[in-house]
């Protein structure tokens, strides 16, 4: 039976740190609420309805954390098609060789739709990806296992063979509940508690995705 491999996308595939601080740091400067950087540092990678309450108080209401939300994701999709982005290293040669060998691959993201699209178009990799799992999809973020799950079922293959790819330690715990193995890629942070860990995709090694 072909596998599967589950990617995350911001800082695993792309590097979008830089672009998501400057449309947080902008659009909460609007809002008269502004945000440190270790404060956006501090919450990167979480759903925006998670982020907002702990920069606008628990009284924020669905409606402002709402507006504020679509307004920072619009700019942020702005940045990329106006800047662009390209895939981390490794991460253009490892997708199309999965694809080559037949693995099925998903996008599974906390990240809205609209930003997983425009990615996948400015960077060039949408064609490697049979199904993409966001943010309008789950109720609950990462480390809840729902994102890789449904990734999984999309593609049409059982958790234990699929592989997920991840940059955060919440997104390794994700992939043990889902019943997955998990590569942590941890950039310049300490290591994962992922099934095999390296620092940069291009640290992988051939066999990294054949299972044992």
């Amino acid at each position: 039976m072909t596998g599967a491999v589950l990617w995350d996308m911001d800082g695993t595939l792309v590097d979008s740190e830089e672009f998501h601080w400057l449309s947080w740091r902008d659009t909460m400067a609007q809002e008269g609420v502004p945000v440190t950087r270790e404060q956006f540092l501090a919450t990167f990678g979480q759903r925006n309805d998670s982020i907002l309450p702990q920069w606008l108080g628990q009284d924020a209401t669905q409606e402002r954390i709402q507006r504020i939300g679509d307004a920072k994701e619009a700019l942020y999709r702005k940045l990329v098609r106006q800047r662009g982005l390209q895939p981390l290293p490794g991460a253009q040669e490892w997708v199309a060789r999965l694809h080559r060998e037949g693995w099925r691959q998903a996008i599974a993201s906390s990240a809205p739709r609209a930003n997983v699209e425009v990615v996948l178009e400015v960077t060039g990799l949408g064609s490697y990806f049979q199904a993409i799992v966001s943010a309008e999809d789950v109720t609950a973020g990462k480390p809840d296992p729902q994102v890789f799950q449904k990734a999984a079922k999309r593609l049409g293959i059982p958790p234990a063979r699929c592989i997920v790819v991840e940059d955060a330690a919440a997104g390794v715990e994700a992939a043990r509940r889902a019943g997955m193995r998990s590569i942590g890629v941890s950039g310049k942070g300490s290591p994962l508690p992922a099934d095999l860990a390296v620092q940069s995709l291009t640290d992988l090694p051939q066999n990294a995705f054949l299972y044992n």
